[in-house]
């Protein structure tokens, strides 16, 4: 039983960690791109430029959102096993 839980917070800090790789690639990447956007199309027009770099950042961002929930709020076996705990201690009450 002890080995199984190991490998489940060994799983569970792997997730984490990937996600926090991604964040800071999604941050670097697109500060990058709107620093492009900015020196070739942002401040000739006066910011009126079309802002392109917003897509990759929506498109990127859902995917990063998605990586955070199953980092940080579990699979369905976890959400199964906290529910049973917490169905289990109101019949003790």
């Amino acid at each position: 039983m002890e080995q199984q839980k190991d490998e489940r917070l060994w799983r569970i800090a792997k997730q984490r960690a990937d996600f926090k790789k991604g964040l800071y690639s999604y941050i670097i990447v697109n500060s990058f791109l709107w620093a492009i956007w900015y020196f070739t199309i942002g401040r000739e027009a006066g910011f009126d430029g079309y802002p392109w770099p917003i897509w990759p950042m929506l498109g990127w961002g859902l995917g990063l959102a998605f990586q955070y929930f199953k980092a940080y709020n579990g699979d369905k076996r976890d959400l199964a096993e906290r529910e049973y705990e917490r169905l289990k201690n109101e019949q003790g009450n």
